[in-house]
Formats: structure tokens, C-alpha cells, sequence
């Protein structure tokens, strides 16, 4: 059982950055390929981004393409989430997630954080 715990989440103003962390428990952190997605009120869960085991490949939705960055520290199994130039419609409650396979699909995602909420005023 892995056991993922996301946070820095927080209320910020549109333009301004924001870094999420995901610290994730067990020995087998470097063989998972981790992804972010978000859930805004009313909405359905959507992929954010992610990144392979080794952190040499990495996937973004083109809403986020250009403004957001994903990067990993296996010796401290620990995934980020650089969030840049946030907007109003990047509020939502963010999730981590850890999958043995890297299809980034959300139903292939073995393992999920309780999530961390990122709030973007005008």
C-alpha cells in the first residue's frame, strides 16, 4: 500500500505561482510513473500532467501546456507541481496520483492522495 500526501495548496491571486508537493511512503516510489489531476466544483476529475518512473518523460494537458511543470526527487519520493501564471479557471482540488503503468489514464492510477485545494481569485 502506497500512501500519497499532497500539499502547499492555498489561495492566490491570478498571475502569481504556486508549488504543490506530493510525498509519497514505500520503497517502490521510482518504479511508479506519478500524474496531477484536478476536480473543480461541479465538474468531472480531469488529467493535469505527468511523469514517467525515471522522470524522463513527461505529459501536460494542453491547458496547462507552457505554465505549469512537473518534476520528481526519487531519493526523497517526492513529486511537484510548479504552477505558473494561475489563472481563475485553475481553481480546483488537486490530486496526486501514483500508477504502474504510464498511459496517464485516471482509472489506470493505482494509488490516490486526499488532495490539496488551490483557490485563484481575479
Amino acid at each position: 500500500q502506497v500512501q500519497l500526501v499532497e500539499s502547499g495548496g492555498g489561495l492566490v491571486q491570478a498571475g502569481d505561482s504556486l508549488r504543490l508537493s506530493c510525498a509519497a511512503s514505500g520503497r517502490s516510489f521510482s518504479s511508479y510513473a506519478m500524474g496531477w489531476f484536478r476536480q473543480a466544483p461541479g465538474k468531472e476529475r480531469e488529467f493535469v500532467t505527468g511523469i514517467s518512473s525515471s522522470g524522463g518523460i513527461k505529459y501536460y494537458a494542453d491547458s496547462v501546456k507552457g505554465r505549469f511543470t512537473i518534476s520528481r526527487d526519487n531519493a526523497k519520493n517526492t513529486v511537484y507541481l510548479q504552477m505558473n501564471s494561475l489563472k481563475p479557471e485553475d481553481t480546483a482540488v488537486y490530486y496526486c496520483a501514483a500508477g504502474i503503468r504510464s498511459t496517464m489514464r485516471a482509472r489506470d492510477m493505482d494509488y490516490w492522495g486526499k488532495g490539496t485545494l488551490v483557490t485563484v481569485s481575479s
